[in-house]
């Protein structure tokens, strides 16, 4: 099993930063990959952004805005949050996907953090 925790979320007025981090633990074989998503209320839950080895991948409603970075042998993604929007606001969920010994691969979600965006 692997658990996967997420912190840093919070409030902050629009043009500020925010910095999101997400650990997985448990049995980690390997990781394919490891993102962020978000799901605003009424919205569909959408891609943020995702790193796989040194590839990283981003919304385009955040692209020069957030910086995705992944510590490997620490199994940590990090999300760095700048000039920050209300339509930001959201519920952040980390998302990693983990190789089996079998090369199969799993998906695994945190529970979520709330990053509200207001003055």
């Amino acid at each position: 099993q692997v658990q996967v925790v997420e912190s840093g979320g919070g409030l902050v007025q629009p043009g500020g930063s925010l910095r999101l981090s997400c650990a997985a633990s448990g049995n980690i074989f390997s990781i394919y990959t490891m993102g962020w998503y978000r799901q605003a209320p009424g919205n569909e839950r959408e891609l943020v952004a995702d790193i796989q080895g040194g590839l990283t991948n981003y919304a385009d409603s955040v692209k020069g805005r957030f910086t995705i970075s992944r510590d490997t042998a620490k199994h940590t993604v990090i999300l760095q949050m700048n000039s920050l929007k209300p339509e930001d606001t959201a519920v952040y969920y980390c998302n990693v996907v983990v190789v089996g010994t079998s090369l199969t691969r799993y998906n695994y979600w945190g529970q979520g953090t709330q990053v509200t965006v207001s003055s």
